[in-house]
C-alpha cells in the first residue's frame, strides 16, 4: 500500500509518501516539505495567526495534490505542539477542513512520545535492552523508555527548540539570561525525571529529530551523504565543548556549520542546552542517533493494522 504521512509539526509541514508492507520496513518514495514555522507565528495570546493559518492550509492543499498525483491509497494526517498548544486549535483545523477537505488529528503529547519511541524499538530492535529515547521537537521534548514497544514511561514537555528560541532568543541573550534559561530547562527536565530513573536500568539511550541530527553532525558524527545505516552518537563532552562556541556565533556563522539547515539556525543554541540538560540529568555519557522518528512511528502503527481482521457482527 502506498500511503501518505501528513506531518504538521512546529518548524514544518511535511508528506513522506512512502510505500508500506506488513514485515517489511516503510520505503520512503516522496517527499514534499515546507518551512511553515508555526511555533513562530503564534501572537501574545498564543493564537495561530492568521498568516500561519493561510500558511497551513494552503501546504495541505498542495500536499493533497501530491499525494494523489504519487498514488497515495490513504493520507495519514496529524499535528503536534504548535497545533496542539494553540488556544484556536479548534478554529484551526476547522479552517483547514473547509479549504482542503484534509481532517487533521491533533496528537497528545504523550501519544507523540509512544509513537517516536516505536519507531526508535523497530530500528535498534529487542538486542537494544531496555530503551530510554529523546526528541527535541520544534515545539516539545518528548521522553519515553521502557523494554517493549510500548514505553512503560512517555511525556512531553514544552521545551522545543524553536520554542525557547522565539521565547527567550528574539534578542542576543546575556550571560544571565542564558543561565536563568539553563537553570529553567533543567528544574522542568529534573522535575519529572524519576518517571524514568524509577523504572530500571538503560542499556540504549537513543535521541531522534532533526535538532539532535544535526547536534551530532556539528560534534563530528558522520553527514547524512553516508546513508542511515551509519552508527551517530552524540557525545556529552564534545556537547559541553560546542555550546560555548554556538552561544558566540553568529546566525550566519550557525549556518554555515556541518548539518545545520539555515531555517533552522537560530534553533541551534537552545536545542543544544536541552539536549545537554538531558543528558546530564540522565547521567548519559552519550547518545545514539536515530534516523526514524515520529512519522516512521506513525507509518508503523498502520502496518500493524493492514491484517487485523475485524470482528464478526
Amino acid at each position: 500500500m502506498r500511503l501518505g504521512v501528513l506531518d504538521i509539526g512546529s518548524n514544518t509541514g511535511h508528506l513522506l509518501v512512502v510505500d508500506a508492507h506488513d514485515g517489511a520496513a516503510p520505503l520512503p518514495a516522496f517527499s514534499f516539505k515546507q518551512p511553515l514555522r508555526l511555533a513562530e507565528h503564534l501572537d501574545a495570546d498564543g493564537a495561530v495567526t492568521d498568516d500561519g493559518i493561510r500558511a497551513l492550509s494552503a501546504f495541505v492543499s498542495d500536499a493533497l495534490l501530491v499525494a494523489e498525483e504519487k498514488g497515495c491509497e490513504e493520507m495519514l494526517s496529524f499535528a503536534t505542539s504548535a497545533v496542539r498548544d494553540a488556544i484556536n486549535c479548534d478554529d484551526v483545523l476547522a479552517t483547514v477542513m473547509d479549504e482542503s477537505g484534509v481532517e487533521i488529528e491533533v496528537l497528545s503529547g504523550e501519544d507523540e512520545a509512544r509513537l517516536t519511541f516505536l519507531a526508535v524499538r523497530r530500528w535498534f530492535g529487542w538486542s537494544a535492552g531496555r530503551l530510554a529515547m529523546f526528541d527535541i521537537g520544534g515545539g516539545s521534548l518528548e521522553i519515553a523508555a521502557g523494554a517493549d514497544e510500548r514505553p512503560d514511561v512517555a511525556w512531553s514537555l514544552p521545551l522545543g527548540a524553536a520554542r525557547l528560541s522565539q521565547l527567550h532568543f528574539t534578542h542576543e541573550p546575556s550571560d544571565d539570561e542564558l543561565r536563568a534559561l539553563r537553570k529553567e530547562i533543567r528544574a522542568d527536565i529534573a522535575r519529572h525525571a524519576g518517571h524514568l530513573l524509577r523504572a530500571g536500568t538503560t542499556q540504549l539511550a537513543a535521541a531522534s529529530s532533526k535538532t539532535f541530527r544535526s547536534l551530532a553532525r556539528i560534534c563530528g558524527a558522520a553527514p547524512s551523504a553516508e546513508g542511515p545505516l551509519v552508527r551517530r552518537t552524540l557525545n556529552v563532552e564534545d556537547l559541553r565543548t560546542w555550546i560555548p562556541k554556538l552561544v558566540q556565533m553568529t546566525p550566519e556563522e550557525l549556518a554555515a556549520l556541518p548539518g545545520v539547515s539555515p531555517s533552522r539556525s537560530h534553533q541551534i543554541v537552545p536545542g543544544a542546552l536541552v539536549a545537554e540538560a538531558c543528558m546530564d540529568i540522565f547521567d548519559l555519557p552519550e547518545l545514539v542517533v536515530c534516523p526514524w522518528a515520529l512519522r516512521e512511528g506513525i507509518i508503523l502503527e498502520r502496518i500493524d493494522k493492514f491484517d487485523v481482521v475485524p470482528p464478526r457482527p
